[in-house]
């Protein structure tokens, strides 16, 4: 954990029902081994709720625990092999540390050397055909099981991340933003290929008996064999193409879940996950948005709608506008357009009433969000109400006493309906660009060029759009 990066740490949290504190950590860029200095007075100020903060500091205190007992096993181990090697032997050693070194290999994950062939076509930068995409697909497998030191059930984090360092090392086998899905898929069918003839791997035979696999099975139903990867893959994806009744009992559990106080944020990601094929076509058959959101309620939690942008586009939305906003503030705030609009005159009254540096980034990083159509020359009300009624239908922000520190308020609106609301003004521009995308609402023309600036930075375009 000292080694792990904010992004790490965030997806920590994610999977110990923690997700509320997650961009909260991003803004304060929590590293591991921050996340382990950190005492009772710095979580009161990073965590606004008594519960959070005592799962916060009892999952800090647990795993220095357990790696004060991994460090005594080790030098008890060492210890005992010394003195006893007919009772400790080196296998079981090795075998105790291969699997902690399991749980440590995604943190540095590389892409294998591939043969020369895959080296062309990808220098090429062409789309593989089907035998070569296999070819790929083969030697991840492999590497894989390498790092897993023989083991052929990944789990569902690994899967990601190795999925995830192919496309960022080769964008485009990205084929319309859907890459990433179909890549995990043959993965995950090339695991399943493989196991399938085993008879004599101890892991592969133990869990074929638990699920119900005689030897000379043929194959006609997967549910077992599903079941298996969902068990070891932690709670994997389902198949792409459900049944209805399968994929009822998600959209069900779904809201169930979201009616509850404290969300189990793991599972809810992995049903999203499984939902995904229905909720876009939904989306792209220009279903009603109430209809969409009655099934899929967690669309209305920032988090699920910046995780469902990542899924669409492979893009951290929240991370980018944080960049976007600490970058362009200044340069925002000292053109001449916006020297005399209200937002600017508001930003300076306030500035003089606060000395602490926090504090001032803050109000200037908020100023310069909701100046940015002024600066483009866009219409502000397609963009933002501040301390006004929302009249727009496409997706605009609601703005309350925006340099208040108390009393501010932020929330996204579409169709005159709240959506979500925000802890501030970098998550109230991130869901905003966010929602035009993951609804796949059209731009309206009198904001699309401050849309058009924020996508274009977002997305790394080659040539981005500059301020005027």
């Amino acid at each position: 954990m000292e080694n792990w990066s904010v992004e790490q740490v965030c997806n920590w949290l994610k999977q110990r029902n923690l997700g509320e504190l997650v961009p909260k950590f991003r803004e304060e860029e929590v590293s591991g081994a921050a996340l382990l200095a950190l005492n009772d007075r710095m979580v009161q100020q990073l965590v606004k709720k008594i519960g959070h903060q005592a799962v916060l500091m009892d999952l800090i205190k647990k795993y220095q625990q357990q790696k004060s007992g991994l460090e005594s096993l080790t030098y008890c181990c060492e210890t005992a092999s010394q003195k006893f090697p007919e009772v400790i032997s080196g296998k079981n050693l090795k075998s105790f540390f291969a699997r902690y070194k399991t749980l440590q290999w995604t943190s540095s994950y590389a892409l294998p050397d591939f043969p020369y062939d895959v080296k062309c076509i990808l220098a090429e930068k062409k789309s593989p055909d089907h035998s070569m995409r296999i070819r790929i697909i083969e030697f991840l497998q492999a590497d894989m099981t390498r790092y897993l030191e023989g083991s052929l059930y990944p789990n569902s984090q690994q899967y990601n991340i190795v999925v995830n360092a192919l496309l960022q090392a080769y964008p485009f086998l990205d084929e319309d933003g859907n890459g990433f899905l179909l890549w995990k898929r043959a993965l995950k069918d090339r695991f399943k290929y493989v196991r399938r003839p085993i008879e004599d791997d101890e892991q592969v035979l133990r869990n074929k008996c638990k699920f119900g696999h005689r030897r000379g099975q043929t194959r006609k139903s997967s549910f077992a064999e599903n079941k298996l990867d969902d068990v070891q893959g932690q709670v994997e994806e389902e198949p792409a193409h459900l049944k209805g009744s399968t994929m009822d009992l998600h959209i069900k559990w779904l809201n169930q879940e979201y009616m509850k106080t404290q969300r189990n944020w793991e599972e809810v990601d992995n049903r999203m996950n499984v939902t995904i094929e229905i909720r876009r076509k939904m989306i792209s058959d220009k279903a009603p948005l109430k209809d969409i959101l009655r099934l899929f309620p967690f669309l209305r939690c920032p988090y699920q709608l910046f995780r469902e942008f990542q899924l669409l586009t492979h893009m951290d939305i929240y991370k980018k506008t944080v960049e976007i906003l600490e970058i362009y503030s200044e340069n925002i705030l000292s053109l001449y357009v916006v020297r005399n609009n209200p937002i600017n005159i508001m930003l300076q009254e306030n500035l003089k009433q606060h000395t602490e540096e926090d504090v001032l980034k803050y109000m200037k990083m908020t100023a310069a969000c909701l100046l940015l159509p002024e600066v483009f020359g866009d219409d502000s009300s397609l963009f933002a109400a501040v301390n006004e009624e929302v009249k727009a239908v496409t997706p605009v922000l609601e703005v309350k006493n925006p340099f208040n520190m108390n009393s501010c308020e932020f929330a996204l609106y579409i169709e005159r309906e709240e959506l979500a609301q925000l802890d501030d003004c970098t998550m109230a521009l991130a869901a905003l660009v966010a929602a035009f995308h993951v609804f796949d609402i059209p731009c309206p023309k009198r904001i699309h060029r401050t849309l058009n600036f924020l996508e274009s930075l977002v997305f790394e375009v080659r040539n981005p759009a500059s301020l005027p």
